[in-house]
Formats: C-alpha cells, structure tokens, sequence
C-alpha cells in the first residue's frame, strides 16, 4: 500500500508541477490553430494514443471536425487541417512518418512531448513540452543508477507523461469551450446516446 502510495503521489507531483511549463503565447497559438482548422486529426501510439482518443472525443462534443489518425473514416489530410501528435520521446517512428505526411500536405502540426530537440519538436510548428518520464528514459545500467542514488519513481514507462498529457488536454477543452462559447449542455447534446 505504501508503494501505490508514493506512486500516486508522484504522478500527482508531475502533474501539478507541469503548469509551470505552460507558456501562454505556446498555449494561444494551440488554441486558436484547432479553433481555425477545418478538420483536427489526432495520433498517438499505445497509451499516448488514449490520451489522443480521449481528447479526440472531447473535440467532438465541441463540434470540431476530429479524427484519429488510423480509423477507417479518416480522410485525407491538407493544408487547412492540423494535426496534433501526442510522443513522450519524439521519436515514435509511426507518429513522425505521419506528420512528416501532414507537413508534406501543408497541414500544421501541433504536438505534446517531453523533447523539443527531438525529430517531433523540430518537425512540429507548436509543441508544449510535457515534462515526465518516458518509456525510453531508463538507464541501461539498473545497478549504476541505485549505486548513485538515481531512483525512479514506481511510474512505469510512460506513466508520468501520458497522464499528465491527459489532464494537460483536458485542461485545454475548457480553455476551447470558453473561446467558443459553449457549455457543459453543449458538449452533453453531442454525447454519444448508444451505450
């Protein structure tokens, strides 16, 4: 119990400290880049590609024109949409292949990840640095680490990164119900009613 505990209290650390990223001219250009595309695609792999889903879905109750990049009635991307690709590492080789595609087309692409300097931070016209561990920031040596007091928090892989994305994307639907005028109603009346 102690163990989940501390996890917990990591994950909630990690979160709360990630507003101290957020740079609002950063945040405004995000905002107003979905707000003026005609279409809004998502991707993300594994359970950064949730956080895609999750945030796809509250676009739509938006009523912003979404899709998830991957789903069988996603069309063709151009230069009047965006894309926004969710990678802790930036280096995703499925994600950078299909916003290079995005880029190629004239698309923005916006994106969350832990790297700026990484192949996503430079391909992308906005990121928003997400500070967290990712999968690929452990060590190769267990036993130099422990040696030199570098412990990880019990945050497995992405942990860190992929909730603090999805609270972070969260965050940003009030910000766009707010520019947009819509309410909690709003978003209900395009709530799936098939469940």
């Amino acid at each position: 119990m102690k163990l989940m505990k501390s996890s917990i209290d990591a994950i909630l650390k990690n979160i709360d400290s990630a507003k101290d990223n957020l740079e609002s001219e950063v945040i405004d250009e995000f905002l107003n880049t979905i707000i003026q595309s005609k279409n809004v695609f998502l991707i993300g792999a594994g359970r950064s590609g949730l956080a895609a889903k999750a945030f796809a879905m509250r676009l739509m109750h938006l009523g912003i024109s979404v899709y998830v990049v991957g789903e069988t009635i996603s069309p063709a991307i151009n230069k009047e949409d965006c894309i926004i690709a969710i990678s802790g590492s930036g280096e995703t080789s499925t994600i950078i292949s299909a916003v290079k595609i995005a880029k190629e087309r004239g698309s923005k692409v916006l994106s969350l990840t832990s790297y700026g300097e990484s192949t996503l931070g430079k391909l992308s016209d906005t990121y928003i640095l997400v500070k967290g561990r990712t999968k690929n920031d452990d060590s190769k040596n267990y036993l130099e680490r422990q040696i030199h007091g570098k412990y990880h928090s019990l945050t497995p892989l992405g942990t860190l990164f992929e909730l603090t994305s999805l609270i972070f994307l969260d965050g940003l639907i009030s910000e766009l119900m707010v520019r947009l005028g819509k309410t909690e109603s709003d978003l209900k009346a395009r709530h799936t009613v098939l469940e």
